[in-house]
């Protein structure tokens, strides 16, 4: 398959105005007790302009609270944004992160708005789901994903592809590559080398000190406890072989990887990788986007959604949202933000 870079034009102009993008979390209020909801979101200037021919269109679109047990007994929690349409996407966060931060509640609400349903959910440790965090736990967090596909089946739903950032990105291609029973995948600023980028968490020398004490607590920039990595832990993740999941993924199934060209966590030239190794693959850089796309979120989304919904038949490789965003081979273009 031919390797693709898209770049965007135009002003990030994301009129959902469902996240915070300073504090990088959605105010999603959920109550635990209230089953099934409404999203009620502050509406911005373009959003109250269009509520009004909307309203009638999205009455039917309920935000329904979902508890799904994983194989080690443990409750995930979601969100099924349900569009009574049974086509849905699965949307899978990143390391310590949850369901409703950023870029996953965008990428949500944007196919909410194309009628097309989607579940997002809280990984073992993570978020509301029971569980202890651990630092690696990529293959388990892939039988997470598993469970979640399997419930959402058993409700007649058709997966229609499954979604991740950052390490959910490698998730959903770990998933790819052992299940290999979905036809299309995006990989949202996944990293292909495991090994790489844990000095900037854990600290110099953090594989003799592992050794010798067995953990390294994680503690944030105002010093505060986050969470603990054990010698365990640390090695599951070095063990995990991303190079050979991206081998065995079919070439039926379609992957799509998005990166941003300014992303100070998995450094973009990651992003070539996964185009090295995949069959069926397409590369798209969002010029200037960091790790989370926190000015860049309807860039990301919108081209998530344009890949979903491309004929996989079609060769043309567009999946831009402009007539003059076509993708073409190797461009860079600088983004007006």
């Amino acid at each position: 398959m031919t390797k693709i870079f898209i770049v965007f034009h135009a002003k990030c102009n994301f009129a959902g105005g469902c996240c915070d993008c300073n504090g990088h979390k959605a105010t999603l209020q959920e109550p635990a007790s209230i089953e099934t909801l409404r999203f009620h979101a502050p509406m911005s200037e373009t959003r109250r302009k269009q509520s009004s021919h909307e309203r009638s269109d999205n009455s039917e679109i309920q935000h329904r609270r979902v508890v799904i047990e994983n194989s080690h007994g443990e409750k995930l929690v979601g969100v099924l944004h349900d569009t009574s349409s049974m086509e849905t996407v699965v949307i899978c966060h990143g390391i310590h992160s949850s369901k409703d931060r950023i870029p996953m509640l965008t990428i949500a609400n944007v196919f909410e708005r194309a009628k097309i349903s989607s579940f997002r959910f809280d990984f073992a440790g993570n978020g509301e789901s029971q569980g202890s965090f651990q630092y690696g736990n990529y293959r388990r967090e892939a039988e997470d994903l598993r469970s979640v596909l399997q419930h959402l089946r058993g409700e007649s739903r058709v997966i229609s592809a499954i979604i991740g950032h950052s390490k959910g990105g490698s998730v959903v291609l770990l998933y790819a590559a052992k299940y290999k029973d979905v036809e299309t995948v995006v990989n949202i600023s996944g990293r292909f080398f495991l090994e790489r980028g844990m000095e900037w968490r854990l600290g110099k020398d953090y594989f003799t000190r592992i050794k010798e004490n067995g953990f390294i607590d994680v503690k944030n920039r105002k010093g505060k406890f986050e969470y603990r990595v054990t010698e365990e832990s640390l090695m599951d993740r070095l063990t995990t072989n991303t190079h050979e999941a991206c081998l065995s993924i079919h070439e039926n199934c379609r992957v799509l990887t998005v990166h941003g060209t300014k992303d100070k966590i998995v450094h973009v030239t990651e992003a070539s990788e996964f185009a090295k190794h995949i069959k069926n693959h397409k590369l798209c850089l969002i010029e200037g986007a960091d790790h989370d796309y926190t000015s860049h979120q309807h860039q990301l989304a919108s081209t998530v959604l344009a890949f979903f919904k491309k004929d996989p038949k079609d060769d043309s490789v567009d999946v831009s949202t402009s007539n003059r965003d076509h993708m073409r081979p190797v461009i860079t273009i600088k983004s007006r933000i």
